[in-house]
């Protein structure tokens, strides 16, 4: 799931960005959420504070209330990996962002073909992540990207004969067997039963006596057989 962050507050040059993307990534088969805002408010900041995968921003410079240059720092300051992407009619702040830290993948001026840019943009970003350690599959005829470090574990689900990939921020269902999707995995996962597989990296604690799993985030799991245990402690 990439999810793509605009913030525009200009409607029409809203409407023409959702379109690009949407065009874009039709043709990628890539599964992808747009979030849509008009300002750098409230709800743009809980955004920044939730946790979700592949963030791509792309931002104007003014709003009606903030500044897309601060608003970098903002997101930087809490978050390296997310992509910034620039997207303005002020080209006269260009040599203003790039003297920034904020590790942005480009500037675009609205009046200087925007489309061919922001679709050049996007290429880029498509690249940075899927040289992530990512979970690439493709399941319904959807392309999924997971990064590896946002899975908890995964089950499998006899009843629906599916796999349940766990992440922080939701759940996914694929039509593929646990053998199969452990191939995809690192050595961060290690099997603690015949039907599940969690990531080690993200466990913080092991109750033996009651074989009680708890990840850095507070859930917990209690899905560990005496024969795997020794692989997990």
């Amino acid at each position: 799931m990439i999810n793509f962050i605009i913030c525009e507050d200009n409607v029409n040059d809203s409407k023409s960005t959702q379109q690009v993307i949407a065009k874009y990534m039709m043709k990628n088969e890539i599964d992808y959420r747009i979030h849509l805002y008009d300002d750098y408010n409230s709800d743009f900041m809980k955004i920044i504070e939730k946790k979700l995968p592949f963030k791509i921003y792309i931002l104007d410079i003014e709003t009606p209330s903030g500044s897309g240059i601060d608003m970098a720092r903002v997101i930087r300051n809490k978050d390296v990996d997310s992509i910034i992407i620039f997207l303005t009619g002020h080209d006269d702040l260009s040599k203003v962002v790039a003297k920034k830290d904020f590790l942005f993948l480009t500037f675009i001026n609205k009046f200087d073909d925007a489309e061919g840019r922001l679709i050049e943009a996007l290429d880029k970003a498509l690249q940075v992540v899927k040289v992530k350690k990512t979970i690439r599959f493709k399941d319904g005829g959807v392309v999924y990207n997971i990064n590896l470090d946002d899975i908890l574990y995964i089950t499998k689900d006899s009843v629906e004969r599916k796999c349940i990939i766990k992440t922080d921020y939701t759940e996914y269902k694929i039509s593929k067997n646990l053998s199969t999707v452990i191939d995809m995995l690192n050595d961060n996962f290690v099997k603690t039963h015949r039907a599940c597989v969690v990531n080690t990296k993200r466990i913080s604690c092991y109750n033996k006596p009651k074989r009680i799993i708890t990840f850095d985030n507070g859930e917990t799991i209690d899905i560990v057989s005496t024969r795997f245990e020794g692989e997990l402690i």
